[in-house]
């Protein structure tokens, strides 16, 4: 009688935890690796800003067609170590992580691949929820990704500014010339805008924008010189 008892609740156990957690883990390894290949359609923001009558304005398009200094701005001004990481920078984890208990004001410790997988697979959110599906899809797309398809998707996923969406869009809002076509500062001002696009402007940019605008163009010589950019063939 116990015997059966013990099948039965093993059984149950089974159908309705272990069951749905395997089919759960079975689409996410799907979903990823449908990402690899085809272009993400839609972001949460994206979406948010549809519904909210916003005009999004996004134009996938792929790496061999974006400047080369955006992406080597992207790495001198949001994830220095993106090539050599495997998703994760813990240096820069900690000491977001000591400025917080401090109380100062420091940008979080998020490389390039966790914002992907915020941005293309979850939604904006400071839950521990939140952040531990963003770090289980940081694992899944550095296995199942190159660093290459990494760059290419935040690229295209990432928001510049009010409903814009991606290099792409980016570049002829702000500059009125294809992401081919950038130059230098113009690749530096984009990316100066990213820890807050709302409100800051990539096409005149003021004060600490600006600033760090300058930074980030001189950072992007040091990113080619130093094979920092080696992992993305460019």
């Amino acid at each position: 009688m116990a015997r059966g008892r013990k099948q039965g609740k093993t059984s149950w156990v089974v159908r309705f935890v272990v069951r749905p957690l395997l089919i759960v883990f079975a689409f996410t390894i799907l979903w990823v690796l449908l990402y690899r290949f085809v272009p993400v359609p839609f972001t949460v923001p994206m979406a948010k800003d549809f519904i909210a009558g916003k005009d999004v304005k996004r134009d996938w398009t792929s790496l061999s067609n974006i400047d080369s200094d955006l992406p080597r701005a992207v790495i001198a001004g949001e994830d220095a170590k993106f090539c050599t990481h495997f998703g994760f920078d813990t240096e820069a984890i900690s000491k977001a992580m000591e400025a917080n208990a401090e109380g100062r004001k420091l940008r979080g410790g998020s490389t390039v691949s966790q914002q992907v997988a915020k941005n293309a697979f979850l939604w904006p959110g400071r839950s521990w929820l939140r952040k531990g599906l963003e770090a289980y899809f940081t694992v899944l797309i550095e296995l199942m990704w190159n660093k290459k398809r990494i760059m290419e998707v935040y690229l295209n996923v990432a928001e510049f500014g009010i409903g814009v969406y991606g290099a792409e869009a980016a570049a002829r809002h702000y500059y009125d010339k294809s992401a081919k076509s950038l130059t230098r500062s113009e690749a530096a001002r984009l990316v100066a805008v990213l820890p807050s696009p709302v409100k800051r402007d990539a096409r005149s940019p003021r004060g600490y924008t600006a600033r760090y605008a300058k930074r980030i163009e001189r950072w992007i010589r040091i990113v080619d010189n130093d094979g920092q950019d080696s992992c993305l063939g460019i």
